[in-house]
């Protein structure tokens, strides 16, 4: 038996684009031979649909969407296709209104219909806000050989390979004991960084477990913040992959399964790639190129300071829309050095992309003018220089709205992390490119990028980091070295250690205290930000929900600790300023 495995991009909500390109997917499959199609988790609707749930007419739409779909395809092709139904029994037992469900569609019937067991609930997955969950194993039979349904979640709780349980059933064990030939999982998995290697560990613990053939088929494509890599693979009994779709973009794979070996034949493998800096370059240019796309915007528009960050946003939206669809936007001030510039228009020339120059000095003038009484015997401080920001960031609006381009934010996650940005200045955007790429990774990002002719002007990767609002200005005058920072953030955030943990480390306890502290007073900031394109596990974008108003300053982590030092507090200015350390 062939069996085929459409790793399509579906648009969510998009029901009569997803049928179209399901049904495409069916033509190509039936004429290599196959038997039987399978595609992603939710693939008629797109993965996550999120409140589009709470939309009755949303979910009739799709019922009739899904018998629309099984009377047009090929005949003597079952086709697995990722839906909704209707739980009927809500109303009398209680529970969710609807099952995350697949519907097994043949000769122009919805034939069988089989709901996901282990529905997340943890970092972007909010599943039990709509789904009820199904209570039985899933399996049909398809030419006398038994074929096993899973869906995304119910593959990832195997107690042997976690240690424990986080689910009371084990799906993949529950069909085992019933013997059937093989099991597919059909999946919408978000991509973060190492994940695929993740995913095969597993299945591949799983397979030799029980000795069962897999195929596991992911949705491909950018959706908001979240990024599907698909690389849908296939893996013999003895845990070997059969092969291996293509990672960031649609495929169609065919793996043929030996009925008297009980197991698949060796198919195409599409080779891992050779570092995690190409594996990340290859996500946000899809990311950027999808949400592009299906947001409806054709172009778009970012700020060039000369800095690294900007630098690196250019060239990944320069390869996912082209150099003719991307704008930079040159806006130096008196404190601007030359080589900003300079370095910005050496970065255009090799991207090969327009730039326009608007000097701010004079727009600075008019509003030190405006503010001079009120301000009248103050220092110059964070206000003054947050002005500039705010001047870039409206003038940058001001492009996108005028011509209908998307502008493009270029903060990090350095930066978001501790603050180090301004309110409806430098965060102004439709979409934060690297707001999930720390600073130590923008560098290593760089010089991949640079690994065969330079794209990145050298001078970009060698002079210290500035966000040039007051003369002299560096980056380390406000925050630790990127180095310190970024471990210290990565040990907070993604490995959720208190403070006296990370001193133990071996970083400064006074360090420690000002990082964590700075982490906490800018969750306001980060609640107002653009979407940000998530890479790892610990985004600060759907899966982030810290309260604003708390007083849990991560001081309190080690509040059994004598080691730390008494809180340093961090100066700030106001509402939105970079903070200070003092």
């Amino acid at each position: 038996m062939k069996i085929a495995i459409a790793q399509i991009n579906p648009t969510i909500g998009d029901l009569l684009l997803n049928a179209q390109k399901i049904l495409e997917a069916a033509q190509r499959a039936a004429s290599s031979g196959a038997r039987l199609l399978l595609t992603p988790e939710l693939s008629l609707c797109g993965y996550p649909p999120r409140d589009l749930l709470l939309n009755p007419s949303f979910v009739e739409a799709m019922g009739i969407t899904l018998q629309n779909l099984a009377q047009d395809l090929p005949p003597n092709l079952a086709v697995l296709v990722g839906t909704v139904e209707q739980n009927l029994n809500a109303s009398i037992s209680g529970g969710k209104s609807l099952f995350n469900s697949i519907a097994l569609l043949e000769n122009g019937e919805v034939k069988q219909i089989f709901h996901k067991r282990l529905l997340p609930n943890y970092d972007v997955f909010d599943e039990r806000r709509y789904f009820e969950p199904g209570l039985q194993a899933n399996y049909f039979t398809l030419d006398n050989i038994d074929i096993g349904v899973t869906i995304c979640e119910d593959l990832w709780n195997d107690e042997e390979f976690w240690g424990k349980r986080s689910y009371a059933v084990n799906p993949i064990a529950d069909l085992a004991i019933l013997g059937v030939d093989l099991v597919v999982n059909l999946s919408a998995s978000p991509y973060t960084v190492g994940k695929q290697q993740f995913r095969e560990t597993i299945l591949r613990h799983s397979a030799v477990r029980f000795q069962q053939p897999m195929i596991y088929a992911n949705q491909v494509g950018g959706n908001d913040d979240l990024i599907f890599d698909g690389r849908s693979f296939a893996l013999s009994r003895q845990g070997e992959i059969m092969c291996r779709a293509r990672g960031f973009d649609t495929d169609l794979m065919i793996v043929e399964f030996d009925e008297a070996q009980r197991d698949f034949q060796l198919g195409s493998v599409t080779p891992v790639y050779e570092s995690e800096d190409e594996e990340i370059w290859q996500a946000l240019v899809l990311g950027v190129r999808d949400y592009a796309r299906k947001c409806r915007f054709a172009k778009v528009v970012l700020g060039l300071s000369g800095g690294i960050d900007s630098a690196i946003v250019a060239a990944i939206a320069t390869a996912a829309l082209g150099k003719e669809n991307v704008l930079g936007v040159l806006m130096p001030s008196p404190y601007s050095s030359e080589h900003s510039i300079s370095d910005a228009l050496a970065l255009a020339e090799n991207l090969g992309i327009k730039t326009n120059l608007l000097p701010i000095g004079e727009l600075m003038q008019g509003f030190d003018q405006t503010l001079g009484d009120l301000f009248a015997g103050t220092e110059f401080g964070l206000a003054e220089e947050n002005i500039q920001s705010r001047i870039r960031g409206n003038l940058l609006m001001a492009i996108a709205n005028k011509f209908g381009y998307l502008l493009l934010s270029t903060g990090n996650k350095s930066e978001m992390a501790v603050g180090y940005c301004t309110l409806y200045g430098d965060m102004n955007g439709g979409l934060a490119v690297i707001a999930d790429v720390p600073k130590t990774r923008v560098y290593s990002l760089c010089h991949w990028l640079n690994r065969n002719n330079e794209i990145i002007p050298q001078n970009v990767l060698t002079k210290a980091p500035s966000a040039e609002l007051k003369p002299g200005q560096v980056d380390q005058d406000s925050l630790p070295p990127y180095e310190i920072l970024d471990d210290i953030l990565q040990r907070l955030i993604h490995n959720h250690q208190s403070a006296a943990q990370i001193v133990a480390a071996g970083h400064d306890a006074v360090i420690v205290d000002r990082v964590i502290q700075m982490v906490a007073r800018a969750e306001f900031k980060r609640r107002q930000a653009p979407p940000g394109l998530k890479i790892t596990d610990r985004a600060f974008g759907t899966g982030w929900r810290m309260p604003i108003a708390s007083n849990w300053i991560g001081v309190k982590n080690a509040y059994q600790t004598k080691s730390i030092a008494t809180p340093t507090l961090v100066c700030w200015d106001g509402q939105d300023a970079h903070p200070q350390i003092k």
